[in-house]
């Protein structure tokens, strides 16, 4: 028997999606490709229940270059209770331990934040998603089964405190990825000496995408509502914008057909090295067909094409 074919119409783009509180990442995801109607969808990196904030939502050729929005920095709002340490590292778990919160001074807040900035090691909480012989942690958590994690790498590239009460915190953090906001909020807690979890978070930043540009589920549903489908497509940024941070490279029709076919080419005064975001020449335009990496030879190669 053949292949089923895939059911749904094709689109190509990134959604900036506001992830609403109350629903896991992937159960927006589903809504927004229901709403769509498309056949291929995948988001770039998890935001907990109860997260708010940028969800880049990649739809058909864009999942191609999902990889460079997971790998890409990270911004957070986070809200942390101090004197409170739960399950979850969040307000979703339950209270193991309460205990009083000292009177600190603001010498003493900034003493305690700069610990954390830079590059320091986290250990994974139970409850991520981090996955153990194809187990996420989290499903062995809710098993009550607690395994080693070893600590990772990540760096804190800014830190700062932009409200407080006595016993809650308003954060504003730069990371790199893979960084747990839950467990920079025990680490806080714990270095204070009266524990803490976070009961707020907002992603503001993911990679080149900031809050200002997403858009709601209830935006979307009203312009489905209002003008169907094509006004969804409206709210599409190109497949282009995953890599809009990486330098361009302009290449010849000539030139781009070789890339294209997977041969690393030569690009007269490139002087980058990495990855490049590599445009076509096309009648009065451009286009755009992927990802090279620049060889230590100066030659470009493919690494993400789009289908042509």
């Amino acid at each position: 028997m053949g292949r089923s074919r895939r059911k749904g119409r094709v689109v190509d783009g990134i959604l900036l999606l506001d992830k609403p509180a109350g629903i896991t990442s992937n159960g927006a995801l589903q809504r927004v490709k229901h709403l769509y109607g498309a056949a291929k969808a995948g988001h770039t990196g998890s935001l907990d229940p109860i997260a708010t904030g940028v969800l880049p939502i990649c739809f058909g050729e864009a999942t191609k270059f999902s990889q460079f929005l997971l790998d890409a920095d990270k911004g957070y709002i986070a809200t942390i209770q101090l004197g409170v340490r739960t399950t979850t590292g969040d307000s979703e778990g339950d209270i193991v331990h309460e205990r009083p919160v000292p009177e600190l001074s603001n010498e003493a807040i900034e003493s305690c934040l700069d610990a954390f900035r830079g590059e320091i090691n986290q250990i994974p909480s139970m409850y991520s998603a981090i996955k153990l012989n194809g187990q996420p942690l989290y499903k062995l958590a809710r098993q009550g089964i607690e395994v080693e994690r070893q600590p990772r790498r990540v760096t804190i590239m800014a830190l700062r405190l932009i409200e407080r009460t006595h016993d809650r915190w308003v954060l504003n953090i730069t990371c790199t990825k893979g960084t747990y906001v839950r467990s920079l909020a025990e680490d806080i807690g714990e270095l204070i000496g009266c524990g803490a979890h976070v009961v707020g978070l907002r992603r503001r930043q993911a990679g080149p995408f900031a809050i200002e540009e997403t858009c709601t589920l209830e935006r979307l549903e009203g312009l489905k509502a209002e003008i169907g489908e094509p006004g969804l497509d409206e709210a599409l940024l190109p497949v282009s914008a995953a890599v809009a941070e990486y330098p361009v490279v302009e290449m010849t029709a000539l030139t781009a057909s070789y890339f294209v076919q997977g041969q690393p080419v030569q690009i007269a005064g490139v002087k980058n090295e990495g990855l490049v975001s590599v445009y076509s020449e096309a009648m009065d335009s451009k286009v755009f067909v992927g990802v090279g990496e620049i060889l230590d030879d100066g030659k470009i190669a493919p690494r993400r094409l789009i289908a042509t």
